[in-house]
């Protein structure tokens, strides 16, 4: 559904072409094949590693990556759940992002073989944030916690509760968090439990709450989509990008 929401919304969006073409990546992850998306604009562009919600990586990650990389970013879109897995039912996105959710080590283990793709592929992991929508944004969270060496790490409307047993003292970057007050999913107990966290800690943070805007507020063309939430995050967004990257 997502797919044909974005496809419907591009139609209604005037489009410029980009004067460069993204790509799909075959990449295998201990031994299971993956499929991700880089787009680069220029050789050694700093990086955003984005990570795509429970509907897997679809129209919507492609058209933020080509979004930021008009803006001058190498853009790496991860897959977690696998070549050709694009769950089409909320019991089968249940299902996939469940088992990442009960096994974190795999959940690592993905990102960081997304991240090393990227790598490969001539992107600068030492001039990079990574940002992620829904689950995506709970597996950025997860990225941060596991001590990886970014600059940031930045969550829309994601989940995050921190799992037991886990905690921020190996994070090396920035949290940037975006959220909507009115997200029944991920409510806004979480939200300032992990302020109060990330101060304990002595994370730099900034965490930002939109009034209104429910969980998936991001997303063009859903019954959820919040155009002011999303413009006015993504103005945030990528003006910390420009202060942030080089």
């Amino acid at each position: 559904m997502k797919s044909l929401l974005i496809i419907l919304s591009l139609l209604l969006i005037p489009q410029t072409a980009l004067a460069f073409q993204g790509q799909t990546v075959d990449y295998a992850v201990d031994g299971q094949p993956f499929e991700g998306y880089y787009v680069s604009p220029a050789e050694k562009a700093p990086l955003v590693f984005l990570v795509h919600d429970w509907d897997g990586l679809t129209g919507y990650e492609i058209q933020r990556a080509d979004m930021l990389a008009e803006l001058g970013y190498a853009v790496f879109a991860v897959d977690l759940f696998g070549k050709g897995v694009r769950p089409d039912s909320v019991d089968e996105r249940k299902r996939l992002t469940g088992e990442l959710y009960k096994d974190r080590a795999a959940m690592r283990a993905r990102l960081m073989g997304g991240l090393n793709q990227a790598a490969d592929l001539g992107a600068n992991l030492s001039d990079a944030v990574a940002m992620g929508y829904c689950f995506g944004g709970t597996a950025v969270l997860e990225l941060a916690r596991s001590g990886a060496v970014l600059k940031a790490f930045v969550p829309f409307h994601g989940g995050l509760a921190t799992p037991e047993g886990q905690d921020y003292k190996a994070t090396k970057g920035f949290i940037l968090v975006f959220h909507g007050t009115a997200d029944a999913s991920v409510p806004m107990t979480q939200f300032a439990a992990l302020a109060a966290e990330l101060e304990g800690t002595g994370v730099k943070h900034e965490m930002i709450t939109y009034g209104g805007a429910p969980h998936a507020f991001t997303v063009f063309g859903s019954d959820r989509y919040r155009k002011d939430a999303d413009e006015k995050s993504w103005a945030r967004f990528t003006a910390f990008l420009h202060d942030t990257l080089k």
